[in-house]
């Protein structure tokens, strides 16, 4: 049991962002809505304010604002129990309520404590293997690129693909794949087998380049679910967040996606014919664009063929025609595309205080 209140509970009425702030720090997956006597009032999950972004809630509104939404449902009411029941109790109710998190009350119902399930569950590896996308030739970053592959580029003081591999370690992911085209040897002499990086690796060259999903055609179709990220992507993205997002929704494709705002940098005109009906100076639009990351649930290999190109823009939209489940994650964490010199070098200003996370 976690005892540590201030990791997991903020007062009602603290915004959207405060409690998206605290749930990065904590990284345990709910926030506990309190009263100023402690008692609870709402609970605010991962997938709530996830689906709050693709939503456009402004994360500067209040908390209030999802509990409100949740009324009528049956999230209504937090599931709690109290902090004097038998632990059998504890894991029953969180059985029998599908949770992950179980708010614990003493005598006056005040929040004292949060059982999660993984205290009574053995912790599993992730059921998940991944793909790294490496097979592109970085030619926008040239000349960086014309002797190493751009997943090899230094950030800081150690590729860009060691960082990537690193976080999958820690999310639990022991079997990584990595797609190789432009100068593939470079990463096969730099991580071999994986052993001293705490992972399995096995390398799938082509022969020429197949595109973003072109690759995982000259895979053998796997058993669980697969994480693929591009190799130039550099992230704190919660992997195992994304993967409860992915399972809740039952999707068979899961894409991560980022807001990108642009603003026109002229006055618009709306016009019906010649006539003008109106006019908006610079205005500012928003935008989910693709983040280069994707979980893949078996059953997708089956529409993508075998050493032929294919781009994930392709895959998803035979997915679509096909009436498939698609889904969509917001990224919250850092994210950067590591694809024109510009984003190199900021990456570079960023590497000195770059974490890996969970």
């Amino acid at each position: 049991m976690d005892r540590d209140l201030e990791k997991f509970c903020i007062l009602q009425g603290s915004t959207l962002g405060e409690a998206a702030r605290c749930m990065d720090k904590s990284r345990i997956g709910i926030i506990l809505i309190v009263d100023d006597e402690r008692r609870l009032v709402g609970t605010v999950t991962d997938g709530d304010l996830r689906r709050a972004m693709l939503g456009r809630i402004d994360l500067n509104e209040s908390v209030e604002v999802l509990l409100v939404k949740k009324k009528g449902s049956s999230y209504a009411r937090p599931v709690t129990a109290s902090l004097h029941a038998d632990p059998g109790v504890h894991l029953r109710l969180l059985q029998e309520h599908h949770l992950f998190h179980l708010p614990l009350l003493d005598d006056d119902q005040r929040v004292v404590g949060l059982i999660t399930l993984d205290e009574f569950l053995p912790q599993v590896e992730a059921p998940m293997q991944a793909v790294i996308m490496a097979g592109g030739r970085g030619t926008r970053l040239y000349p960086l690129t014309e002797h190493v592959p751009k997943p090899m580029l230094p950030v800081g003081d150690r590729p860009l693909m060691e960082i990537i591999i690193e976080q999958l370690k820690v999310a639990g992911v022991k079997q990584v794949q990595i797609t190789t085209c432009h100068k593939a040897e470079k990463i096969e002499e730099h991580f071999g087998d994986g052993r001293n990086f705490g992972v399995q690796l096995s390398y799938v060259p082509e022969e020429e380049p197949l595109g973003t999903a072109g690759g995982l055609g000259l895979l053998d179709p796997p058993k669980e679910t697969t994480l693929v990220i591009n190799g130039d992507i550099l992230t704190q993205l919660n992997f195992q967040a994304m993967l409860m997002f992915h399972r809740m929704h039952r999707a068979v494709l899961t894409m991560a996606v980022r807001r990108y705002d642009f603003q026109v940098p002229f006055g618009v005109i709306e016009c019906e014919g010649p006539y003008v009906q109106g006019l908006s100076e610079k205005p500012s639009f928003n935008f989910f664009v693709n983040a280069g990351i994707y979980l893949l649930e078996p059953e997708v290999y089956a529409y993508i063929s075998k050493g032929q190109r294919c781009d994930m823009t392709d895959l998803i939209q035979r997915l679509l025609d096909g009436k498939r489940q698609v889904v969509s994650f917001p990224i919250r964490e850092y994210w950067l595309d590591i694809g024109q010199p510009g984003d190199y070098e900021l990456a570079q200003q960023h590497a000195e205080g770059w974490k890996t996370s969970p």
